[in-house]
Parts: structure tokens; sequence; C-alpha cells
């Protein structure tokens, strides 16, 4: 068989080409991007918390609130670099993310794969739910409370572990690939997540500033071809 494959791929022009990596960040400005900031609203500038430095794409942790992605992406696999230049603290990269401010006034519908330190790759559900195995384990809540995205449902889930990520100041790579429903998520090589059954398959991404300032150097996103 493998003969009759390699024989076939030879009389076509040979092997099918890779799909081809997009840089979300092209290390100059936010262009393909845009800031909903809350506290931004009344300002004329509204990218306060997110700004180009030394061609890095720098979240500066506040005010609180998102750069997103104006197309919307599914299928497909996400690499960010990512570091804490100084304090460590709180990020996010947000997927799926479709309506604004959805939850808290704040939080765009989604499913957020978290960057807090020593947190790499929970996943939190904003108005969207995900499932993962262990779900009573993994899935901390209160009797009576639902597996959900809503604003009084369990929405944190606990990642694979916590020792994945790098030094404060060094480098980390996180990878998210999305197919359909699903969702896996590694952190310097290391499986930190994976979810199945996800309420949403395609939408924005989006950049969290929470609180910290978080240094970007690529998010890199790989089509993939769809099952």
């Amino acid at each position: 068989m493998t003969n009759y494959i390699i024989i076939f791929l030879s009389l076509t022009g040979g092997f099918l080409p890779a799909a081809e990596k997009i840089s979300l960040f092209n290390g100059k400005d936010l262009t393909g991007w845009y800031a909903d900031i809350p506290a931004a609203d009344d300002k004329e500038e509204k990218n306060p918390s997110f700004i180009v430095r030394d061609g890095k794409l720098v979240s500066l942790g506040s005010p609180g609130g998102h750069l997103i992605t104006e197309k919307e992406y599914s299928d497909y696999k996400l690499t960010v670099e990512y570091r804490f230049a100084a304090q460590p603290g709180n990020c996010g990269v947000l997927i799926h993310a479709s309506k604004p401010r959805a939850l808290q006034d704040m939080f765009p519908q989604s499913i957020e794969v978290q960057m807090m330190h020593n947190s790499a790759g929970d996943f939190w559900c904003l108005q969207e739910n995900i499932e993962v195995p262990d779900m009573e384990k993994r899935r901390p809540h209160k009797e009576g409370q639902n597996f959900g995205g809503g604003e009084e449902d369990a929405r944190h889930i606990l990642n694979l572990t916590d020792h994945s990520e790098k030094p404060v100041g060094q480098w980390n790579v996180m990878s998210i690939e999305v197919r359909g429903g699903e969702i896996i998520v590694q952190v310097n090589g290391d499986l930190v997540n994976h979810g199945k059954n996800a309420t949403a398959t395609k939408g924005k991404i989006a950049l969290q500033s929470e609180g910290s300032e978080v240094e970007f150097r690529k998010v890199e996103l790989t089509p993939l071809a769809k099952d």
C-alpha cells in the first residue's frame, strides 16, 4: 500500500503542501485587532491597555479589557509565545469569542485558556461551555451548581498540571489546537488540558488585560484540515 501511495503522489506532483501559517501580530502595530476596554468608552484613546514595544505586543494589565481579532477562525492551531516580564500575575487567551461584554460587563462570550501564573491551561467558560474527563474533580462547584458558562454556574475547569510554566521572565510556548468542539492545550510541550463538546466551534481570538504586564512575541495561527 505504501508503494502505491508514493507512486500516486509522484504522478500528481508530490506531497500536499503544509498549511500556511498566519501571523496574527506583525511585530509593528495592532493591525488586525481592536480593543474593547470598558474604562475607555468615553475616551478618544481606545487602546490604552495594549501597545507594541520593541517588536512585542504588550498587555499592560490595566485598565482591564481585551484585544480582539477582527476576523473569526475555526479549526486551527494557535501558537502563543509569552512571558510575564516582571511580576507574575494573570492573563488569558480567549477563543471562539463572539458577543462582547457578555459576562460581568467585561468578558466576551468565549472559552478562556488561562495564562495565570501557575495555572496556565485552566479553562474558564464564559457564556459557553466545554466538557472534560473527571468533571466532578476538576471543576470546583457548590452543591446544586450547574456546569456551564453563566454567571452563577461552575465555570472554572482546572488544568492537568501546574508545573509546566518556566520561571518568570522566561518565554513560554502555549499551543491551542481547535478541531470542531475539541480543544487541546499544551504549555512548553506538556499536555495541560483537553476538552470536548464545546458549545462554540468558531469565533474571534482575544488577549486579556487583567492585572499584570505580559509580553507576546508570537501569535501565530495554522489552519487545520477539517475532518
